[in-house]
């Protein structure tokens, strides 16, 4: 779980550094580009030979959790405030648990009804109130979160079930060409060359967001996921949120209620705590 902890407290700064030097400034379309261009150079170079079939998948699934998910996920800071997108990415945890169990031909209350309660952890902490023109908005960040959710769980069942003798880091370049597709033809299509970055911070943050965020960041994350089961992989995608309010709130100086932070955590941790107890008691949910 320790690769799910780093990269959520390097996620919690992905936020606040889009709301705030991209959005509405950079065309969305190049900034994922961008990001997802420099995450497959940081693996291009430990890519090695793979069945095709096999090869076709991880590009699907990078295509679906990157290529997919950036379109959405950029979009909605268009349509919503930093705040906004955040209340509704709380979905992504029962979205995981749903369907990884599908793809495994089962049910587990086990998995659902934790994540659950870590969706009522992360809404004690981010409901404010929320305008009143945000469907549009909230059907966009679904899509974002179905995305991440199928990729993710896709990525750990697909390696449950095919024996790959090679390192992860050796297949994951697959994961970031796909993406890389997907995002090459939505900016030739979408793309806005006259909205491209016009500041050295608008290029350090990309630069930032496409070899860290999203070079580092998904490789382990998704490594990561294929180290803990479905349940615990739900409740970490919620954990992303008290940790973004707290980076908000220390660097960007945004309020931030506290109280709600303390209690919405401790609704999160408890959601692990119960999870795991759970699996102790009946491990075959």
């Amino acid at each position: 779980m320790i690769y799910l902890l780093a990269i959520t407290i390097l996620w919690a700064f992905s936020f606040s550094l889009i709301g705030v030097y991209l959005a509405g400034q950079v065309d969305a379309y190049f900034s994922v580009l961008t990001r997802v261009a420099l995450a497959t150079l940081v693996f291009l170079p430990f890519i090695r030979p793979l069945p095709l079939k096999l090869a076709i998948k991880l590009m699907a699934l990078g295509a679906i959790q990157l290529g997919c998910m950036y379109v959405f996920y950029y979009q909605s800071f268009l349509l919503l405030t930093v705040p906004e997108v955040l209340i509704f990415t709380i979905l992504t945890p029962v979205y995981v648990t749903l369907i990884f169990d599908l793809m495994q031909k089962r049910f587990s209350a086990r998995y659902l009804v934790t994540a659950i309660i870590a969706v009522l952890g992360a809404a004690i902490i981010r409901y404010n109130g929320i305008s009143s023109d945000v469907i549009t908005g909230f059907i966009v960040v679904q899509g974002a979160n179905l995305c991440f959710a199928l990729g993710q769980s896709g990525y750990k069942a697909l390696l449950e079930k095919e024996e790959i003798k090679l390192p992860q880091r050796a297949i994951f370049g697959y994961f970031y060409l796909g993406a890389l597709v997907v995002t090459i033809i939505t900016w030739f299509i979408f793309g806005n060359s006259a909205k491209l970055p016009t500041t050295a911070m608008q290029w350090e943050v990309l630069v930032y967001l496409g070899i860290v965020a999203s070079g580092l960041g998904y490789f382990f994350w998704n490594k990561g996921a294929t180290k803990v089961d479905a349940g615990i992989l739900a409740i970490m995608n919620n954990a992303l949120i008290p940790a973004g309010l707290i980076v908000n709130l220390l660097i960007w100086n945004r309020d931030a209620n506290l109280a709600r932070l303390a209690l919405g955590g401790a609704v999160i941790l408890f959601s692990l705590l119960l999870h795991q107890y759970w699996g102790r008691r009946l491990p075959r949910n």
